[in-house]
């Protein structure tokens, strides 16, 4: 059986969630606490050097970190991630835009916003994540126009990935009462059976 280290309430983890119920992968969920510096003791360290959440671990004692990394190995053979070598590059687009161009924003706002209560002396950080978000909304409304899924009709581990900080990004200062198609998206995937929500 799995053993997932992380937080729901964290995006990245939530992904690792989101697919194991979605493909009824049988798993132990134990709770970091990073704000109480749990990711930075030495136990935590041998399993990623990187200090970082969510971390999986195999059953032969092997882990894996990085929340997409960790996502292609448990999709492998699943209709979540696409056998055909153009498609899988395709999910891996989407999965690099979602850390390169999506997360830097949408979830550095968050995080300073509701991890950390918006303090003075990052409110102008706050501020300028603003309208790199925007861009990978207008992107994501872009394509979500012409496909029901990143992908086209089916999902895949690229929409787990942009999903799980997109659905919670108001909570980072981005209003998406205007991005139509995000919200189509939004009920389309929370449809799929398994669902569940980011809570504890």
């Amino acid at each position: 059986m799995y053993t997932v280290f992380g937080d729901m309430l964290s995006g990245n983890c939530y992904k690792i969630k989101l697919l194991m119920q979605f493909l009824s992968i049988e798993h132990e969920w134990i709770h970091v606490d990073i704000l109480a510096g749990e990711t930075h003791s030495n136990e935590f360290k041998k399993m990623n050097p990187n200090t970082r959440i969510p971390v999986l671990k195999l059953e032969n004692e092997q882990y894996l970190w990085e929340s997409n990394a960790i996502l292609n190995y448990l999709a492998e053979g699943t209709t979540f991630l696409p056998s055909g070598n153009y498609e899988r590059a395709k999910v891996l687009q989407w999965q690099f835009f979602e850390q390169y161009s999506h997360e830097p924003y949408i979830a550095t706002a968050r995080y300073i916003n509701k991890y950390l209560g918006l303090p003075e002396d990052r409110e102008i950080e706050y501020r300028s994540k603003q309208a790199g978000g925007h861009k990978a909304l207008a992107i994501m409304e872009d394509r979500l126009s012409e496909n029901k899924y990143f992908l086209g009709i089916n999902p895949t581990i690229a929409d787990i990935s942009l999903y799980a900080y997109t659905h919670v990004a108001d909570e980072g200062g981005f209003d998406l009462s205007e991005y139509i198609n995000i919200q189509r998206w939004f009920r389309d995937f929370e449809s799929i059976p398994g669902y569940v929500k980011m809570e504890r």
